[in-house]
Order: structure tokens, then C-alpha cells, then sequence
């Protein structure tokens, strides 16, 4: 014969306490919602295919990398965006979002709403973090998909001429061309952090965004001075160029290494100075 042991009807319910994760998922639902996301991503797709086009109708620019060569292989027009998109465009992609992500809280007065649902700020700030990261990561990437299968498809397969006059077979240009813009990441996620530290800090959107390009665009304005060989490793926007080295006779990565720790570099400071100001922040009372 068998028991039943009656709960009381009056015994309190235990609510468990969101994890990280559930609250990236809602981040990452919050920032799909944006018309501004959605908007960044196609632009990510159809600008490049544009770009292509009008470069494959106009003269040459002889003054830029790879410029002079982009009528005769399509594996040069990729490396000719990159040398151009990196003094501006891409520390602006990256700060669209990571810039806005924290202070957009701020000016629509939520934080109060998100730190009552039982989610501490450890929480919120990784889970943003690492939304704005991983949509950086995504634009990047569509962005370099998108203008090297536009350049082989209008331009051609070519082989490449390489930085020390070789001709690179296309075989083997293209793994070269896809690591030359995955050496992006690396800077790309510096500025990501910049601007989530700028977010953070100052609470405004409109600085998160466009002080992370004024100050790349300084960064490119320094490091075209003599005289700073040394000060010039330190800037986040050098790690952009290192994926020159791929392209000579005898390929050097120590570029590439030194610009991804100087990168982490950036990344370490600006996020641990962002996660301890947030921290410390008055904002439940505010």
C-alpha cells in the first residue's frame, strides 16, 4: 500500500535566476530587432558588390596598394578594399553597434527594468559584449565574402601579382586573400572594445559611435609621422596592415603576431576598465 504525501498548498515557488546565457539570447533577440542590425548586414552584402562594380569601370588608383592591379586579377581587388576600408571603415562597423549597446540603456532610462529581472550586471555586461562582438565578427566576415566572390566573379581568376613582384597562382592567391582579411578580427574586435569603453563611461550613443573613428583616424594620421617606429606598434590601427607580409616572395608573420597581442592588448584594458566602471556605477538610483 502505497503513500501520498500532500504538499502544502501555501509552500513558495523557487524562481531560478536567469543565467548568461538566457540573457545573451536576449540580447541577441533585442539587437536582430533593429532595423539598424538588419540594415548593416545587407549593407554588408550589396556595398562591396557596388564597390566592385563601379572600381571595375573607373581607372586605376595607382596611389593605393594592389590600385594598379585591379583590372588584371580579381585576388587584387579584395586586398585594394582592405587597404582602403581599414583607415575608417572598419573602426566605424565595429563601433556602430558596440558603441550604442550600453549607453542606448542610458538614454531610454532601462537599466532599472534589466537589473530587477534578477540579473546581475556581470551578466549584462558579457552578454552585450558579447553580442556586440559577435556581430561585429558576423559583418566582417560578410563583408570580405561578399567582395572577394564579386571581385573573382567580375574581375577574374588571375594570378596575383605579390608585394615583391612574383606572380601568385590563383590557387594559391586566394587562401592568401582570405588571411589577409581574417588579420582583421583581431583589430576589428580592439575597436570593438574601445567603443563599448566609450559606451560605458560616457553613456552617450553618439560618442560610443564616432569617437572610436576620430580616434582611428588619428591613430592613421600618427603613424604616417617619422620618428615613431616604436610608438607605431602600440596604435590599433597598425595590426590592419600587417597581412602585407603574406604577400611577399618569402612570407613574414611577425606582424601579424605582434599586431593580434597588441590588439588583445586593447582589448584586456578597455573591457576590464568598461566591466569595473559599470560596476561601480550609481545606476538603479540614478
Amino acid at each position: 500500500m502505497s503513500a501520498t504525501t500532500a504538499v502544502p498548498t501555501g509552500t513558495p515557488t523557487v524562481r531560478r535566476r536567469p543565467g548568461t546565457a538566457t540573457v545573451l539570447r536576449g540580447e541577441v533577440a533585442k539587437l536582430a530587432a533593429q532595423a539598424r542590425s538588419r540594415a548593416l548586414i545587407i549593407g554588408a552584402v550589396v556595398v562591396p558588390i557596388a564597390v566592385v562594380l563601379i572600381f571595375n569601370t573607373q581607372l586605376p588608383p595607382k596611389d593605393t596598394i594592389y590600385g594598379r592591379h585591379i583590372h588584371a586579377s580579381g585576388y587584387a581587388v579584395p586586398l585594394f578594399v582592405l587597404a582602403f576600408v581599414h583607415q575608417w571603415v572598419l573602426p566605424l562597423l565595429a563601433a556602430l553597434v558596440a558603441g550604442d549597446i550600453f549607453a542606448n540603456e542610458d538614454q531610454h532610462g532601462t537599466w532599472k527594468t534589466i537589473l530587477t529581472r534578477s540579473v546581475s550586471r556581470t551578466q549584462v555586461f558579457w552578454a552585450k559584449t558579447l553580442t556586440a562582438a559577435g556581430f561585429n565578427l558576423l559583418v566582417l566576415a560578410l563583408f570580405a565574402t561578399s567582395t572577394i566572390t564579386t571581385s573573382l566573379l567580375v574581375v577574374g581568376t588571375q594570378p596575383l601579382p605579390g608585394l615583391s613582384g612574383q606572380l601568385i597562382p590563383g590557387g594559391s592567391a586566394l587562401p592568401i586573400v582570405i588571411a589577409s582579411w581574417a588579420t582583421a578580427v583581431a583589430p576589428v574586435l580592439g575597436f570593438t572594445a574601445l567603443a563599448i569603453l566609450l559606451s560605458v563611461t560616457t553613456r552617450n550613443p553618439t560618442i560610443g559611435v564616432a569617437a572610436p573613428v576620430v580616434l582611428g583616424m588619428v591613430m592613421q594620421l600618427l603613424s604616417s609621422l617619422g620618428g615613431l617606429n616604436k610608438a607605431r606598434q602600440l596604435l590599433l590601427t597598425t595590426p590592419f596592415e600587417a597581412w602585407h607580409g603574406l604577400l611577399t616572395q618569402h612570407p613574414f608573420h611577425a606582424p601579424i603576431v605582434t599586431g593580434a597581442l597588441v590588439s588583445a592588448g586593447w582589448l584586456v584594458v578597455c573591457l576590464a576598465f568598461a566591466y569595473f566602471h559599470l560596476r561601480r556605477r550609481d545606476i538603479t538610483g540614478g
